[in-house]
């Protein structure tokens, strides 16, 4: 799957979404849960902030294998995509449940007064990643000086915060905000370019002359694929929303343990997607998803320190027009809590 790090959230999409939500918190139907009726099951309806891809692969295996069913849910996937504020779908009460590609989405709309709160963490680590090639390489934030970077609209603050992290003057290294692809790393118009390591599509031409160097070892460290709920779902349907993450928690434990036969649910799902390469993208997907913290916590945990963090981060670069939100209403760690029993906890 092709990402832009904060693909969620816009300035423009804020304000958009802070009038759908300021005009139906004044009607008294700001949030919604919608009842199955034919099966007096409630319906999970999981926004996405892009187009599904195999960071589903937990929620897809668990819908097919019935966990949302085990806790009388039924469950949809709605995808996002360039045109789509898929915070606004949740704020507005269309969906019950959302997740975006990267957690500076939820900082930025929480302090827009978007009243939204991440209660678990698909991927422990972000594949967020600087791609460049071995006749230029740069495997450290140092090896940036002089260089030119290539990265997507949304993708400047994450250099700004790479270079400030790292004690790097902005002025020593030329940026340019480029498309997606690949053709201006392997044409010389930029040094390197950013992207996911889970895109094996997208990263395929670049072969064996790729060299790699993360945001997250670069010292940004955001979470990527978070769950969020709005704060009136989590005051009147905390037990459903437990048992959202209960179900996703199995699907991907399942996963990790037949990540075969997942790429087999995930293309029957989303027969758009290429066989071959989710099969080969699979064991990243599952390594972002589980590791010592899952061992010790279980799947979907996430710590206040981290989030204060990434708050922190972007204070500094004055990204909060109106303060910023405090680590308590970003997160909570009450579902996970109450879901400890169930989550996976495997490394």
């Amino acid at each position: 799957m092709s990402h832009a790090i904060s693909k969620g959230v816009s300035r423009r999409s804020l304000l958009k979404t802070m009038g759908v939500a300021a005009g139906l918190a004044g009607t008294g139907t700001f949030v919604t849960i919608s009842r199955a009726t034919a099966q007096d099951k409630f319906k999970v309806s999981m926004q996405l902030g892009w187009l599904a891809g195999n960071g589903n692969l937990g929620e897809i295996a668990a819908d097919k294998l019935g966990y949302f069913a085990d806790e009388g849910l039924e469950f949809e996937i709605v995808s996002g995509g360039p045109n789509i504020d898929g915070v606004a779908s949740v704020a507005s009460g269309r969906s019950n449940l959302g997740q975006v590609s990267s957690s500076p989405s939820l900082l930025l709309a929480r302090s827009a007064g978007i009243p939204i709160k991440c209660i678990a963490v698909g991927y422990q680590q972000h594949p967020y990643t600087y791609f460049s090639l071995k006749k230029k390489p740069i495997r450290t934030p140092q090896d940036m000086i002089g260089k030119t970077i290539g990265t997507q609209a949304t993708g400047r603050i994450l250099f700004r915060a790479l270079l400030a992290k790292n004690g790097i003057p902005e002025d020593q290294v030329e940026l340019k905000v480029i498309g997606s692809d690949m053709a201006p790393l392997m044409t010389g118009q930029v040094d390197a370019i950013t992207g996911w390591k889970t895109n094996i599509n997208a990263l395929s031409v670049l072969g064996d002359e790729r060299v790699d160097m993360t945001l997250w070892d670069a010292g940004i460290q955001l979470y990527a694929n978070p769950f969020y709920t709005t704060d009136g779902v989590l005051a009147e349907h905390g037990d459903k929303v437990e048992g959202m993450i209960r179900a996703i928690s199995r699907g991907w434990g399942w996963v990790r343990e037949n990540p075969e036969q997942a790429v087999d649910y995930l293309v029957e799902r989303l027969p758009n997607l290429d066989k071959e390469s989710e099969l080969k993208a699979v064991p990243l997907v599952v390594g972002y998803s589980f590791s010592e913290k899952t061992k010790a916590g279980g799947w979907g945990v996430m710590t206040r320190e981290n989030w204060q963090a990434q708050i922190d981060t972007y204070d500094g670069l004055g990204q909060f027009a109106k303060g910023a939100p405090a680590v308590d209403d970003i997160m909570t760690l009450d579902i996970l809590d109450k879901t400890a029993d169930v989550r996976p906890k495997v490394g």
